[in-house]
């Protein structure tokens, strides 16, 4: 799974994350570090003209009703990530120090590589290069 500093990075060059079933969060909560699972039964994502909500059917271990999108932190899986990262995408690989290398080309520069000792950390870190390029562009 993506690391928690990584989701907040993702966060903050203004990643959306529209939940569906099947996607983990992490709730922004001091003392909280639970990783949380949408769901059509127990956690749901409930849109509304103000916002859009997740809300907690009652079978989570702790008491918590619901708690705003924004108040939420998207822990993307591998495939969200690559997804995400589109026609930019060219390969995962191990390197032989055990550790995973993404490769992207960026429009109008080298093919980059991000390393990470987790798969989903380098496809984020590149994720993560490519808003950076597409914010210098505008």
């Amino acid at each position: 799974m993506i690391s928690r500093e990584l989701a907040l990075r993702l966060r903050r060059t203004g990643l959306h994350w529209h939940p569906a079933s099947g996607d983990r969060f992490g709730v922004l909560v001091d003392g909280v570090d639970d990783v949380f699972t949408v769901s059509d039964m127990t956690i749901e994502a409930h849109h509304y003209p103000t916002g859009t909500v997740l809300g907690f059917n009652g079978t989570t271990e702790w008491a918590l009703d619901s708690v705003a999108l924004q108040d939420a932190v998207w822990l993307p899986r591998e495939d969200q990530l690559r997804d995400l990262l589109g026609g930019t995408f060219r390969s995962l690989a191990r390197s032989t120090d055990g550790r995973y290398q993404v490769l992207v080309e960026l429009a109008g520069r080298p093919e980059q590589v991000f390393t990470a000792d987790r798969a989903e950390d380098a496809y984020a870190l590149a994720l993560l290069a490519l808003v950076a390029a597409a914010v210098e562009r505008v």
